[in-house]
């Protein structure tokens, strides 16, 4: 099946309830499923992965339990996603653990990373890839209390989860966080959205050089338009429609697409790659 061409715009019109679950959309994304080939890049290390029930999320932890990590993922509500992603990691042979809730919460970013300790033996690898997004055509749509979720759970998490997580990382360590093409031309409608994207490639930058002491690396990966259940849950369907389609390649990627970036800076082989941004974009120039 070509799912590539599965994801060429005009997409079927379609809306869910957030958050969104994998097994409404239309068409299903790819995650590396049947095509994700580990090498043992990661062999032995432990990982933990926010929002890694679907999406981004579900496509790093199948790489990585592939590549011989162990996986904690990390999710809000998608009680059924979340499984399924287990299952992947489990036929991988590499452990998981599961932990439900909302990061936005101090308490639970401290819970995540305890669970990784007990479940996992230890912590090597912190992706913080959770976010919330939703579009308005007006100021004046936003909400105070929208306002405050998507910066807790978009930019205050990665604070907490690294905070919590860092006193457990050895010399090695890494920290992937997952900002956007919106960190540098930001979409009017994702007003609150693009805003956190922004902080988070400027908090990548800082920590890179706060942890460089201690031989921690902190990166972040950009996207463009990835088909994911945030997509049918977060914007008007006659916009889904068209997902993707005003990037040079012409259609939203699939959630596979953004593997290789993750894989590569989760190992030891990116010793040397701190603070940067990798953009993976379809050809849009991100600067």
């Amino acid at each position: 099946m070509n799912t590539q061409q599965d994801a060429q715009p005009p997409l079927p019109e379609q809306s869910q309830s957030l958050p969104g679950t994998t097994g409404k959309m239309i068409p299903q994304p790819d995650h590396g499923e049947e095509s994700y080939r580990g090498t043992g890049k990661l062999a032995g290390k432990k990982a933990i992965i926010t929002g890694g029930d679907s999406g981004i999320g579900r496509a790093v932890a199948i790489a990585f339990a592939r590549e011989g990590a162990d996986v904690l993922v990390s999710y809000l509500s998608e009680h059924a996603d979340a499984e399924q992603t287990a299952r992947w990691i489990e036929r991988a042979g590499r452990k998981v653990s599961l932990v439900g809730g909302d990061i936005g919460s101090p308490g639970k970013c401290r819970e995540i990373v305890e669970r990784a300790l007990n479940d996992l033996g230890g912590i090597d690898i912190l992706v913080n890839n959770a976010a919330h997004q939703m579009t308005f055509d007006d100021l004046s749509e936003i909400s105070d209390e929208e306002w405050e979720k998507t910066f807790r759970t978009n930019i205050h998490a990665m604070f907490y989860l690294s905070k919590a997580a860092v006193p457990h990382m050895d010399e090695g360590g890494t920290i992937i966080n997952t900002t956007s093409v919106n960190a540098d031309n930001p979409n009017e409608h994702l007003l609150a959205y693009a805003a956190t994207k922004g902080a988070i490639q400027n908090f990548t930058a800082g920590l890179a050089q706060m942890l460089a002491s201690k031989k921690i690396r902190v990166n972040c990966v950009a996207p463009g338009p990835v088909w994911t259940p945030l997509i049918p849950a977060t914007m008007p369907a006659e916009h889904v429609r068209e997902f993707g389609m005003n990037y040079p390649i012409g259609r939203p990627a699939q959630p596979r697409e953004l593997v290789p970036p993750y894989v590569m800076l989760a190992s030891d082989e990116a010793s040397y790659i701190s603070g940067a941004t990798i953009p993976v974009t379809g050809g849009k120039p991100f600067i």
